[in-house]
């Protein structure tokens, strides 16, 4: 048994802070661009007047960064080879994106609109196990080439976590000669609408509520006839581009279905595996950084003649953190190891306990970094001039969306008491 990170790993790391010290570093600091990570951040990201959604010259940036980062050969790391990619793997790219989360807020990994120089492309995966090959064509290499990107419409305002009982309906309806569908709903939190070419827009095509079976994906054309973008929902981290969807007699043709006719709900849960154990790496790095962080500061501060760190008070509780900071490293390690060790629809029925186990407490562990900085920090710990707030509020969000906590204890649960998973065949 050997706990060793793989030598070309470490290699490959170093390559990236090279890579972010001689390109992204400087082009952070240039034109004032470091007013999107300063005490101005939430400012100078939201366009406040225009329905809180991210300002142009945000995105832009994010954009040429990913741009030096892809001709670099970076950003595709995660993809198959085919499409200029590297074949990335989980475990890497959970080491790759808790190693940036801990270098703290930059425009290497920004999450808060899950970017980053090494990007993660869950609709990749979406499209090469159930798209045709026209539709892998145009998203998988659209996508690549920025001329496609698909949101993703399945949550509803009514029903939450549980898409069985979703309200929104597709039937059979022929147009002008040609065979197709007509879509009616809304959904909510379908992030990127204001960017987005298309939307996977997820309807009951047959069955009833609370089945599993008869949902079907749609990928919708954005914009389009009887599509409406109701509102921007403005949320606890700023600047917001989820907003509650409309479908009024959508209509689309057959070629517009994703996947199997009634098999949508595995598309929705093709890729949240990959998404939840990189999320609680992202996490995890977070987390570390405000552990860090604490333990410098209090280092430095010497309040009463003596540091701040000589208190057992400051002291312990940042030692249960780094504690589970270390426990969780371990566990997030092996579980994107196994992943990469079975085939990717062994995963649900196998390990989707311990990916969710990761997850939820990754998520929960780092808000509780961020507030236990916040604290060690005082008052200019609570002030925008130090990231911790920032952190706290973009990954809060975490311990709802991917899967609420709760969700995911559901399925832990599930798995330790034989519901589903592999102890099932033992208490049955």
């Amino acid at each position: 048994m050997d706990f060793d990170l793989p030598a070309d790993l470490v290699a490959y790391l170093a390559e990236l802070d090279a890579f972010i010290d001689a390109e992204i570093t400087p082009l952070q600091q240039a034109d004032d661009n470091i007013r999107f990570f300063d005490h101005r951040r939430e400012w100078a990201r939201t366009d406040f007047d225009n329905g809180g959604l991210p300002r142009h010259e945000w995105e832009a940036l994010l954009v040429e960064a990913t741009r030096r980062a892809d001709r670099a050969g970076h950003w595709r790391f995660s993809a198959p080879k085919k499409y200029g990619g590297k074949d990335g793997s989980n475990l890497w790219m959970a080491v790759i994106r808790e190693h940036f989360a801990a270098r703290g807020l930059g425009l290497h990994n920004d999450l808060q609109n899950e970017h980053s120089i090494v990007g993660n492309f869950p609709f990749v995966a979406m499209f090469e196990h159930f798209g045709t090959e026209d539709q892998q064509r145009e998203f998988i290499l659209g996508g690549f080439e920025r001329t496609r990107r698909a949101a993703f419409g399945l949550t509803e305002q009514a029903h939450g976590s549980d898409a069985t009982h979703m309200e929104t309906r597709a039937v059979p309806e022929v147009r002008d000669g040609v065979p197709g569908w007509r879509i009616d709903g809304e959904k909510m939190w379908t992030t990127g609408m204001h960017v987005a070419t298309h939307c996977a827009t997820f309807a009951r095509t047959s069955g009833a509520d609370g089945d599993a079976r008869g949902i079907t994906c749609f990928l919708v054309p954005n914009p389009h006839p009887g599509l409406v973008i109701e509102e921007y929902l403005w949320t606890f981290n700023m600047p917001t581009d989820h907003p509650r969807v409309s479908f009024t007699n959508v209509w689309v043709p057959d070629s517009a279905i994703l996947g199997p006719v009634g098999g949508g709900l595995a598309i929705a849960q093709s890729f949240v595996h990959q998404n939840r154990i990189r999320q609680a790496a992202s996490s995890l790095g977070a987390a570390s950084y405000c552990i860090a962080e604490s333990v410098r500061y209090a280092r430095e501060r010497k309040p009463f003649g003596q540091d701040l760190a000589h208190n057992q008070a400051i002291q312990f509780p940042l030692v249960e953190l780094a504690t589970q900071a270390e426990m969780l490293r371990l566990l997030i390690r092996k579980t994107a190891w196994q992943m990469d060790r079975m085939e990717h629809k062994a995963i649900e029925r196998e390990l989707s306990d311990k990916v969710s186990m990761c997850n939820y407490w990754a998520n929960r562990l780092c808000c509780e970094a961020a507030d236990r900085a916040m604290q060690v920090h005082g008052g200019i710990g609570y002030s925008r001039h130090k990231p911790f707030e920032h952190i706290y509020r973009h990954h809060r969000r975490y311990r709802i969306t991917e899967g609420s906590e709760e969700i995911q204890m559901r399925k832990v649960a599930g798995f330790l008491f034989g519901y589903m998973g592999p102890n099932k065949s033992r208490f049955s």
